[in-house]
């Protein structure tokens, strides 16, 4: 419906409105006769419009029912149309069906035709085939029986399922007699040819053997593998008669003529024999890989025998040219021959650490390898070489000769290294190059270098795992012998305050110390060790790659690596402990000055320029040295921290009572010493460097708490409340023990002290769940002092053991 403003069409329509609306007042009345005449002129076009309306819904209805009826007659003829085609198309199906029935026929009778001709001619071929096959191998014809043996062998493929037939079974059993017999002919021939026994020479090649090789191919496998060892065998007799075990030229000493034998024999078949065998059975390295299982086994066996006569030199001499024997081989053959049985050492991977260089040549320091290499061809990667192994296996199970060997010579090394320190004395200060680190140390490592480049080129399983023990045992020995050993030693076993005869020298006076020498000493001992640690580490990592996967766990130098950190934190202390003695004195003084009687606040104390004095007299001379391991001088520099700040701020507890001015010349004192201990890592040095900040941390940390326990002295114990609550503020420390040092300071008597005591207990904050009373809680002084008595009790532990 369409929207419209005629009052008529409202939905609330009201009569009595409309008519008040259409006559608002009596004068309109007159025209009454209008209005009606309009109404009733709507009213007949409302009917017109109804009356059309009706009557085009009834002619609607009509064309539809028309339109239904015509589609229906439509779709019945359709279907009388589809149902038509349909049997056509069946008329048409049955008569394809007769037509090909008899091409079908026509098919198969063409094909079971076919069949029996092609059946036919093999059977012919087969039949004459065999006939020839009889006479040619009478003949010897090898050449054409070859060619016709394998066609034989595939028409007769074809005949697998005709077996049943008696004639087809019978040229079966004629093509296996004749193949048998081609077998057994060859064989003979090539005996009679090269007789394994018997003083007859050995024939020369010849183009029937060479036609007899050609049918072999085609024969039972069994057959070619006997033609291979009968040749290899007679060929190699001469081999096992001139090097066996009771010639002279058998031992190791002359193993090079072994290789040269084969050399030789190898050539000699290059040029007789090349042609007469086919290139795919690679007779040239089968020889070779037969002459060197001979030889494994020969050499082996006597090994075994003269076990005792095996010396060191005289075995890496055999395991050298053996070894280059194998490199030859590598690059002369692909090793397609070699069996999954032939023993094959896993070698090591290439080298990726350059700890060790120039790995790829086995060395001897005995004259009579010199010369190995002349002739010697770059050593092929082991990866690469199938023949690794293929010979100098049988020399594996006597390389225990070799280890023991190096056993020796590592303690004749050590001793040697201690003969030499002892010798020539402590290295002489070497300022300029940052510390020396001991030439011994370089000299051990180099060693083991060609030690260990040597057994793994000899054997990469079980003796690398033994020379890797000696390793462990001479690097124990080092660290015992030439850097723990020749430490110097102490005159206190703590470096506390147990040296009485200090304590009565002046301030900034000469000491007990070490000297110069010795603090250099320290730390080349100490950078040799780090330097040990290092290439220890290094030295690890490339035995495991050295070794057979399987024996990478077993190899494990963290022993050792350990043994050097102790040698490290030994010399670092033994340095800490030498500074801190040398301030004892100093700090002694301080706490028996007369602090109540101080009058006025002057410049920084003797104490602390005595101090000073050490300080700058032993640091620099210890960073100059320690120039190559800052890291070990940044731990120096914290462990005297950690040994020097709670000592001097328990010489200031001892330091009462004290007057204003005191702890007011005490606080100046400690805060030049604060300044001083920040600037320790670079003083005296041209290159200034900002200090670590986790050893700023610790001398920040432990002199403000003796510049608050100064500030707590300073403040004034009345009123008591006040003092206790400034107290707690400053110094953060629960402990009643520290409080009652404070009080000491402050001189105050017995009856104040206990009040105020008493006062401190009730005015502490309350304690964390689980702790049993205040006392028991320190947050700052003994925490230093605690941990480093728990160092130096460590420390001696580690001592007694080592």
């Amino acid at each position: 419906q369409h929207s419209t403003q005629d009052p008529l069409d409202r939905a609330d329509f009201n009569a009595v409105e409309y008519i008040n609306t259409l006559f608002p007042t009596e004068q309109s009345l007159a025209n009454i006769d209008d209005v009606v005449n309009k109404i009733k002129l709507k009213i007949r076009r409302l009917d017109d419009n109804i009356r059309t309306v009706v009557r085009g819904q009834t002619n609607v209805g009509q064309d539809g029912r028309e339109a239904l009826e015509e589609a229906q007659k439509a779709i019945q003829q359709l279907f009388g149309k589809i149902k038509d085609i349909k049997d056509k198309a069946e008329k048409s199906e049955q008569m394809v069906k007769e037509i090909t029935r008899d091409i079908k026929q026509l098919d198969h009778a063409k094909r079971h035709l076919t069949t029996s001709i092609t059946t036919l001619n093999h059977l012919h071929m087969l039949a004459g085939g065999v006939d020839s096959l009889e006479a040619m191998t009478r003949r010897r014809q090898y050449g054409e029986v070859a060619n016709l043996l394998q066609g034989v062998v595939n028409v007769l493929e074809h005949f697998n399922k005709y077996m049943g037939i008696p004639q087809i079974r019978q040229l079966s059993e004629r093509v296996k007699a004749a193949q048998n017999e081609l077998g057994q002919q060859i064989l003979a021939d090539f005996e009679e040819a090269f007789p394994s026994q018997g003083s007859k020479r050995a024939g020369g090649p010849s183009n029937v053997l060479r036609d007899a090789c050609l049918v072999a191919n085609v024969l039972d496998p069994r057959i070619k593998q006997e033609i291979i060892k009968k040749f290899i065998k007679q060929h190699l007799s001469e081999y096992l008669v001139l090097f066996q075990e009771n010639q002279d030229v058998a031992w190791l000493d002359k193993i090079d003529r072994r290789y040269a034998w084969i050399k030789r024999q190898l050539v000699d078949y290059e040029e007789k024999y090349v042609r007469m065998f086919p290139a795919e059975w690679c007779m040239t390295e089968r020889i070779a890989v037969d002459f060197c299982h001979i030889t494994r086994t020969e050499l082996a066996k006597i090994m075994r025998t003269r076990a005792k006569e095996i010396e060191v030199k005289l075995l890496l001499f055999a395991i050298q040219r053996t070894t280059n024997f194998e490199g030859l081989l590598a690059k002369r053959f692909s090793g397609c021959t070699l069996s999954d049985t032939v023993p094959k050492a896993e070698p090591p991977p290439p080298n990726t650490n350059p700890f060790l260089e120039d790995e790829t040549v086995l060395e001897s320091d005995e004259a009579t390898l010199e010369k190995a290499d002349i002739d010697r061809p770059k050593k092929p990667k082991v990866p690469d070489n199938p023949f690794h192994g293929i010979v100098s296996k049988c020399f594996e199970p006597h390389l225990y000769v070799y280890i023991e060997s190096q056993d020796k010579n590592l303690s004749e090394l050590i001793d040697r290294f201690v003969g030499d320190f002892k010798a020539q004395g402590p290295p002489k200060p070497n300022v300029d190059e940052g510390g020396a680190v001991l030439p011994s140390c370089a000299d051990l490592f180099v060693y083991y270098k060609k030690c260990m480049v040597q057994c793994s080129q000899l054997s990469t399983g079980e003796p690398m795992i033994a020379l890797s023990t000696i390793f462990q045992k001479y690097l124990r020995e080092y660290a015992w012998k030439i850097l723990s050993g020749n430490l110097p030693k102490t005159t206190s076993s703590s470096g506390g305050l147990t040296i009485s005869s200090l304590l009565k020298e002046k301030e900034g006076s000469e000491v007990a110390k070490f000297t110069l020498e010795e603090l250099c000493l320290i730390c080349s001992i100490l950078s040799t060790a780090e330097y040990c640690l290092a290439t220890t580490q290094q030295l690890e990592e490339k035995l495991k790659e050295k070794v057979d996967a399987s024996l990478v766990e077993r190899i494990n130098l963290m022993g050792e690596m350990d043994t050097f950190s102790i040698v490290i934190s030994n010399s670092i202390q033994l340095l800490v402990q030498d500074l801190d003695a040398a301030c004892d004195p100093a700090l002694t003084a301080m706490s028996k000055m007369q602090w109540q009687n101080v009058e006025h606040v002057g410049d920084q104390s003797p104490y602390v320029t005595s101090v000073i004095l050490h300080i700058k007299q032993n640091v620099p001379i210890i960073r100059d040295n320690l120039a190559s391991t800052r890291k070990y001088f940044t731990q120096f520099c914290i462990k005297f921290a950690n040994s020097f700040i709670p000592k001097f701020i328990n010489h200031l507890f001892k330091c009462k009572p004290i007057s204003m001015v005191g702890a007011e010349q005490l606080l100046l004192d400690t805060h030049s010493l604060k300044m001083v201990l920040l600037d320790l890592p670079s003083i005296g040095s041209q290159v200034v460097r900002k200090a670590p900040a986790s050893y700023t941390k610790i001398v920040v940390k432990g002199m403000t708490r003796a510049e608050m326990i100064l500030k707590v002295v300073m403040a004034p114990h009345e009123p008591p409340v006040v003092f206790v609550d400034n107290y707690i503020k400053l110094l953060a420390d629960c402990s009643t023990d520290t409080f009652q040092k404070i009080l000491d300071m402050k001189g105050l008597k017995r009856s104040e002290q206990s009040s105020m005591l008493d006062l401190f207990r009730q005015r502490l904050p309350a304690p964390p769940s689980g702790g049993d009373n205040a006392s028991s809680i320190s947050l700052a002084a003994p925490t230093p002092e605690q941990e480093s008595s728990r160092i130096r009790k460590l420390e001696k532990l580690i001592k007694k053991r080592l």
